[in-house]
């Protein structure tokens, strides 16, 4: 699935270029995440050729060293520059914890374990050589089955934000077809 994931991602120039220049200007080892991922993959599993405005592109990184916001702030006034569009949103995973009263967490994949659905725990980054690299705690399956299920640390600790993301996002008008999975 992860092949697949590439080839669909491949096919957009957007995507090409954000990742470009997110390897190039933002922070060390970071990710291009979240909806910005998740959304062009349900996208297509439609006819119609919906495809909605970004709202953010999520760009993730996790670096023990430097919690401040500061440094988040400086990355994404830098990808605004290379890149305008006014929806860059960059997070140090290694502060995150602090939203959740978690404790701190020991990387990135400890990290989005921690976010509040599967299919939005996928993450994609350029490598120097070009190619694409992905991370995904929870796998492919619920991303390319449609399926949007709560996290075990989101169920345990708040699953009524879940279904609070859910209502808000208006994630089942947008993709009908979509499961929900709150057990």
């Amino acid at each position: 699935m992860q092949a697949r994931l590439f080839a669909l991602l491949g096919a957009d120039a957007r995507v090409i270029a954000t990742l470009e220049t997110v390897r190039r200007i933002g922070p060390a080892g970071a990710y291009v995440a979240a909806g910005f991922v998740r959304n062009r993959v349900w996208d297509s599993f439609y006819a119609d050729g919906r495809a909605y405005p970004d709202l953010d592109i999520d760009v993730v990184y996790f670096d023990a060293n430097e919690t401040g916001k500061a440094p988040e702030a400086r990355f994404e006034a830098a990808l605004e520059a290379a890149l305008p569009c006014g929806l860059w949103q960059v997070r140090n995973q290694a502060r995150m914890h602090e939203f959740g009263g978690h404790p701190p967490f020991s990387d990135m994949t400890d990290a989005l374990m921690h976010w509040a659905e599967t299919a939005t725990t996928v993450g994609v980054r350029l490598d120097a050589a070009g190619h694409m690299e992905a991370i995904a705690p929870f796998g492919f399956d619920d991303l390319f089955s449609h399926i949007l299920r709560i996290t075990p640390v989101m169920k345990r600790h708040d699953p009524m934000g879940f279904d609070a993301r859910l209502a808000r996002k208006k994630w089942q008008a947008r993709w009908p077809n979509l499961t929900v999975i709150r057990d």
